[in-house]
């Protein structure tokens, strides 16, 4: 059953499309990549889905139900959660006091604050930042401050995890521990749909993978499939690229 469906979705600004009636649909509990080059409308269509940018045309349904005119806060409590590419953290408080504060404002629980710090440190704990929580944001590495981002839209409760870019600048080590956190994440009932320039990791844990250029979908099949894609290899992979 699909938990979300993007309908012939567009996004003009001011006659630049930038999402080009754009059909595709999520399954509950899968991981679907979401790859293409610089300047496709990825990180666009993100900020379709979550309410960021209201859509110029079609319809995206969560749950079955169109969420598309609805306030970025509104879809954060229906169950969608999100990261970003540009991490920016309150740098005034602590990091567990930055993840609380995605349990207050971002859930429809009770506004308990020493229920959510229970929550919040339950989180950190997962994400392997259980020895960090009282540091400041200025004290933590670019890792860490990835895995904080995870932390604050897993502390949300979401059924759909909308990750952007989460492993971007990490090394090798931090991408396998990257990918073994999102694969469990799924495993405990979230579905995920994943930006991300890092091959090994999209190819490595995703269901299925779509692929944008300029705007459109052109392809979207299993990682195997598009790792083999004439279009696809021509426009974004390069011949080099082999799918393991």
């Amino acid at each position: 059953m699909a938990i979300l469906e993007v309908h012939r979705v567009t996004k003009d600004f001011d006659g630049l499309i930038v999402a080009n009636e754009i059909d595709f649909a999520i399954q509950e509990n899968e991981i679907f990549g979401l790859i293409g080059p610089n300047g496709s409308g990825k990180t666009t269509l993100l900020n379709l889905i979550n309410g960021i940018y209201p859509v110029t045309g079609g319809e995206i349904r969560f749950h079955g139900h169109r969420i598309n005119g609805l306030k970025p806060y509104q879809i954060t409590r229906l169950g969608i959660g999100r990261t970003f590419q540009i991490i920016r953290a309150f740098e005034d408080l602590t990091v567990i006091e930055n993840v609380l504060v995605g349990r207050l404002f971002g859930t429809k629980k009770h506004k308990d604050i020493a229920r959510g710090m229970k929550t919040a440190q339950k989180i950190l704990d997962f994400v392997g930042l259980e020895t960090k929580s009282d540091r400041r944001i200025s004290e933590i590495t670019v890792a860490d401050r990835k895995r904080l981002e995870l932390a604050r839209a897993l502390v949300m409760e979401p059924k759909l995890l909308l990750l952007d870019e989460v492993m971007a600048g990490l090394n090798p080590r931090e991408i396998e521990d990257f990918m073994k956190m999102i694969a469990e994440v799924n495993r405990q009932g979230v579905a995920i749909l994943m930006i991300e320039h890092v091959m090994k990791a999209v190819m490595g844990i995703s269901t299925r993978v779509m692929v944008l250029h300029h705007g459109r979908k052109i392809a979207l099949e299993s990682p195997k499939k598009i790792s083999k894609n004439e279009a696809v290899v021509k426009c974004y992979l390069g011949q080099r690229f082999v799918c393991r």
